[in-house]
C-alpha cells in the first residue's frame, strides 16, 4: 500500500525530507510513530484497519474453502487487485446470491489463511513464517503475488533453510521458478552430502524423483572434477612464477651481483642490503654448484641438468642476447635455430605461460608473450 506524507510548504526548504528505507529482507521498516506488530511497511491505523476488514469479514463476498473443510471469507475486491490468478478464479466463481465460493486445496488451512491475510495487509508474523514458509511460497507462485514469493525465498535464505528441509526446497524451488533459491540449495546440498542423503527428503526424492537425484550426483562428481582442475592451474601456475622468479633472479646474479656472487667487474660487499629476490639464494647454490662440478655435462648431474634448462629457458626469454650478462645466452641463441621442430614448440609454450601467467611490467631484459610467437 503507498503511504503519501504530506508536508507544509512553508518547511519545505528547511527541513530535509527523510530518506525512503533500504530494501530488506522483509517488510520490517520501523517508521516514527509507529509501534511494528509482525513486519509491515504500513502504519499502524492502516494495517489494523485492513487485518480488521480480513479478521471479521465485514461484508465479505467471498467464501474460500481449504483442506479438511475449513473456511475462509475474504472481498473479492481485495483478491482480484492483489492477484491475478484469483481475479479469474472470481470471475469463473459461482454462488449464492452476492456471495461467490473458490477453493483452495494442496495446503493446510492455516497457510491459505496467512497468504490471505497477507493480500489484505502485507502483513506476516515471523512465527507463522517460520512454520509456513513452504506452502507459502508454492501460494505465492501459484497465484502470482511476488511480494510475498519474494520475502519467502529471503526467509529461507536468510535463516529457514536446514539440512532438513534443504531438499524439499530445492524441489519446490525448480517448480517455483526461484533460480537463486535453487542456486543456494544445490551449493548446500552439495557441500553436505553425507548429512543430507540420509534426510527423509531425500529418500523421498530417491523414491519419488530418482531422475532428480541422479542429476544431483552427476552434478557433484562434475564439481569435484572442477575443483580438481582449479587447483591443479593453480599448482601449474605457481610452478611458472617460481620458473619466472628464478629468471628474474638468474639475471640479477649475473648483471648485477648479489652479496657474495656476481660478474667479475663488480664490487661485492657481505653488509649489502638484503636480496629482495626470493629465488636468489637458491640460484646462487645452483651457480656455484655448476661451476665447480666436474660432471658439468648435460646428462651427468641432475643439478647441472637443470642449470642448464634455466639458462636455455632465459635465452628463450632475453629480449637482447648482444648485451646479456648471462652466461650462453648467446649460444642458446644460436641453438634454437638448429633445434628440431617438436623440441622447439614446446619450448615455445613454457616460455609463452610463464610471460603470460607473470604480466611483465618494467622488465626490459625480457620478451612479450607475443614476441615469443615470432622467433
Amino acid at each position: 500500500m503507498e503511504i503519501i506524507t504530506k508536508q507544509s510548504p512553508q518547511g519545505c526548504n528547511n527541513i530535509c525530507p527523510t530518506p525512503p528505507p533500504l530494501p530488506g529482507p522483509a517488510m520490517n521498516c520501523r517508521r516514527k510513530g509507529s509501534a511494528t506488530k509482525g513486519n509491515s511497511c504500513a502504519s499502524t491505523a492502516t494495517r489494523d484497519l485492513w487485518d480488521n476488514l480480513f479478521d471479521r469479514g465485514y461484508r465479505a463476498d467471498v467464501t474460500i474453502r481449504t483442506n479438511d473443510g475449513g473456511i475462509i471469507y475474504a472481498h473479492a475486491g481485495v483478491l482480484g487487485m492483489a492477484s491475478p490468478v484469483l481475479r479469474d478464479m472470481l470471475k469463473q466463481a459461482k454462488g449464492v446470491g452476492h456471495k461467490r465460493l473458490i477453493s483452495i486445496h494442496g495446503v493446510q488451512h492455516d497457510a491459505v489463511r496467512v497468504f490471505i491475510r497477507f493480500l489484505y495487509s502485507s502483513c506476516f508474523e515471523q512465527e507463522e513464517m517460520k512454520e509456513l514458509v513452504l506452502p507459502l511460497l508454492v501460494l505465492s507462485h501459484a497465484f502470482v503475488v511476488p511480494q510475498l514469493k519474494r520475502i519467502c525465498e529471503q526467509q529461507l535464505e536468510n535463516s529457514l533453510l536446514t539440512l532438513d528441509n534443504v531438499v524439499d526446497v530445492f524441489q519446490l524451488s525448480l517448480l517455483c521458478d526461484a533460480p537463486r533459491l535453487v542456486l543456494l540449495t544445490h551449493r548446500m546440498i552439495l557441500r553436505n552430502i553425507k548429512a543430507v542423503s540420509t534426510t527423509e527428503g531425500w529418500i523421498a526424492m530417491k523414491r519419488s524423483h530418482p531422475a532428480l537425484e541422479k542429476e544431483i550426483l552427476e552434478s557433484m562428481i562434475y564439481e569435484e572434477q572442477m575443483e580438481k582442475e582449479r587447483i591443479r592451474k593453480l599448482n601449474e601456475r605457481k610452478i611458472y612464477l617460481q620458473l619466472y622468479e628464478a629468471m628474474e633472479a638468474l639475471v640479477h646474479i649475473c648483471r648485477d651481483g648479489c652479496r657474495t656472487i656476481g660478474p667479475c667487474d663488480k664490487d661485492l660487499k657481505d653488509d649489502q642490503k638484503p636480496c629482495t629476490y626470493e629465488a636468489c639464494k637458491g640460484i646462487e647454490l645452483l651457480v656455484r654448484h655448476f661451476a665447480s662440478c666436474k660432471l658439468r655435462a648435460p646428462g651427468g648431474c641432475i643439478h647441472c641438468k637443470r642449470m642448464w634448462q634455466l639458462l636455455e629457458l632465459h635465452s628463450r626469454l632475453c629480449a637482447d642476447s648482444g648485451s646479456c650478462r648471462v652466461p650462453l645466452c648467446r649460444n642458446f641463441k644460436d641453438k634454437i635455430k638448429k633445434q628440431f621442430k617438436k623440441d622447439e614448440m614446446k619450448w615455445k609454450i613454457l616460455a609463452k605461460k610463464i610471460l603470460s601467467t607473470k604480466r611483465i611490467g618494467g622488465e626490459p631484459f625480457f620478451l612479450s608473450s607475443k614476441s615469443i610467437s615470432s622467433y
